[in-house]
C-alpha cells in the first residue's frame, strides 16, 4: 500500500516534540516495512510582517523535505490567519499540499489519503482525496471533535468529510459516540487506541525516581512529601487551576506542573493568592527523556481536562506505575477500570482533593497500576492501523475496535 498521510500536528526540526505521539505511530508503521508511507505535515505561516516574528521565522525556514528520527517528511507551507482564520484553514492547507502530491501521485500513484486529525486535517485531506480520486480515512483524537465540532463552519466541513470518508477512527469508544452525535456515520467509525513507548515508560521504583528528579538541577523537584504531577500545556482546557485549588486542601502535598503555555502567569498568581505558591513548581517543558522519571516519582498524576479523547499521558502515567485522577471524559472509563488505576473525579477542587487523598491513604503498587496498560504498545497500534487501511481498500466493514 502507498499511503499519503496528512498531519498538521507532527514533529519538525523547530518543534521536535510537537505531536510526538503521531510521530511515534508513523515511525512504527514505517519500521514494519510493508507500507510505503508519505508523511505530509503542513506548516502554517502568517502573512508578513507576522511571518518574521518568533517562532514563525524559524518555521518558515524549515526545508520542504526533511526527516524526523529516520522518517522522511514533507513540510509544505500554507497561509495561516492567526486567531480568526481557523475555520478556513482546510482550504489553504489543501491548496498548499496539492501541487506537491499531484506530482508524487503522477510518478507513483497513492492508494489512499489519510488524515491524522479531524480538523483541519480531515477536510483538507478530503479535498486532496477528491482531486486525486482516492479513498479517504480520518482519525479523531479529542479536541478536534470537541472544540471544532462546536463551531458551525468547521462542523459543516467535518460532516462533509465524514460522509466522504471510506473509514474513520476514534481514540476511544466514548469519542466515537461523540462523533455519531455530530452526525457522522457510526458504521464507518472504528476505535483505535493509542500506543505506548514501553522502553521509555515503565515503572522505576518511586523512591529512586524521586531522588533522581530532586537531584537534577534542571528539575529540582522536592525530595520529601506527597508529590502530584500535572503534565500538559498550561492552557485553560487542561484545568491546572483546579489542581492548584485542590492543593489548598492537601496541606502536605506538593504540585509539579510539567508544561508551558499562556496560562502560566495567572496560574502563578492563583497559587500565591491561595497561599500555596511555595508548594507549586513550574517545570516548563519536560522532554520525553525526562518525563518518565517525573511520572515515576509522582504519587499521583492529576489532569482535570475539560475534554480529551483518550490522552496519551494517561497511558504513560499508568505505564510508570502512577495512579491517575481524571474527569469522566472521553475514554476515562476505558482506562480507569478499578481503583488500582486511580479515580474518576468531578472537575471541582473538592472532588480532586478527595480523590488524591484517597489514593495517598491507600496507594496501589506500581506493578498493579502498570498492569492496566499492558495491552498498549506502538507496535500493536501500528499493526491495527495498517489492518484498518487494508480493510478500507478491500471494501470490508469497519470493525468496532482496532
Amino acid at each position: 500500500m502507498r499511503i499519503l498521510s496528512i498531519a498538521t500536528l507532527f514533529p519538525n526540526p523547530v518543534k521536535p516534540s510537537f505531536g510526538i505521539f503521531v510521530g511515534n505511530q508513523m515511525r512504527a508503521i514505517a519500521a514494519a516495512g510493508d507500507i510505503d508511507l508519505t508523511m505530509v505535515s503542513p506548516i502554517g505561516i502568517p502573512p508578513w510582517p507576522l511571518s518574521r516574528r518568533h517562532p514563525y521565522d524559524k518555521l518558515a525556514a524549515i526545508p520542504e523535505r526533511g526527516e524526523v528520527s529516520g522518517l522522511p517528511v514533507l513540510y509544505p507551507k500554507f497561509t495561516l490567519i492567526p486567531k480568526i482564520g481557523g475555520d478556513s484553514n482546510p482550504v489553504r492547507i489543501a491548496r498548499a499540499v496539492l501541487p506537491l502530491v499531484r506530482r508524487l501521485h503522477s510518478e507513483q500513484p497513492f492508494d489512499l489519503v489519510d488524515a491524522q486529525f479531524f480538523f483541519p486535517d480531515g477536510p483538507a485531506a478530503a479535498i486532496v482525496a477528491r482531486e486525486l480520486g482516492l479513498p479517504l480515512t480520518i482519525k479523531s483524537r479529542g479536541a478536534d471533535i470537541h472544540y471544532w465540532g462546536q463551531r458551525p463552519a468547521a462542523l459543516k466541513q467535518m460532516q462533509q468529510a465524514a460522509h466522504q470518508a471510506a473509514g474513520m477512527l476514534a481514540v476511544s469508544r466514548a469519542l466515537r459516540e461523540d462523533m455519531v452525535a455530530l452526525g457522522m456515520p457510526r458504521e464507518r467509525i472504528g476505535v483505535h487506541y493509542t500506543g505506548l513507548d514501553r522502553e521509555r515508560f515503565h515503572p522505576i521504583e518511586r523512591g529512586a525516581a524521586r531522588a533522581l528528579v530532586s537531584a537534577m538541577p534542571n528539575l529540582g523537584i522536592w525530595s520529601q512529601g506527597p508529590l502530584i504531577v500535572t503534565p500538559g500545556s498550561l492552557i485553560p482546557r487542561k484545568g491546572q487551576r483546579l489542581v492548584i485549588e485542590a492543593l489548598a486542601r492537601l496541606p502536605d502535598a506538593h504540585l509539579a506542573l510539567a508544561g508551558a503555555g499562556e496560562d502560566e502567569k495567572p496560574l502563578r498568581a492563583l497559587a500565591e493568592r491561595l497561599g500555596v505558591g511555595e508548594r507549586v513548581q513550574f517545570l516548563g517543558l519536560v522532554g520525553h527523556d525526562l518525563l518518565p522519571h517525573v511520572l515515576c516519582a509522582a504519587d499521583v498524576l492529576v489532569l482535570p481536562s475539560a475534554s480529551e479523547g483518550l490522552a496519551n499521558v494517561w497511558i504513560e502515567g499508568l505505564a510508570c506505575g502512577t495512579p491517575i485522577v481524571i474527569p469522566d471524559i472521553g475514554g476515562a472509563r476505558e482506562v480507569v477500570q478499578d481503583e488500582t488505576a486511580g479515580r474518576i473525579a468531578a472537575r471541582t477542587p473538592e472532588a480532586i482533593a478527595e480523590a488524591v487523598r484517597d489514593i495517598l491513604t491507600d496507594p496501589p503498587s506500581q506493578a498493579d497500576v502498570s498492569a492496566h496498560v499492558s495491552r498498549f504498545s506502538w507496535g500493536v497500534n501500528a499493526q491495527n492501523l495498517v489492518c484498518f487501511w487494508r480493510d478500507v481498500l478491500a471494501g470490508e466493514a469497519i470493525t468496532a475496535a482496532a
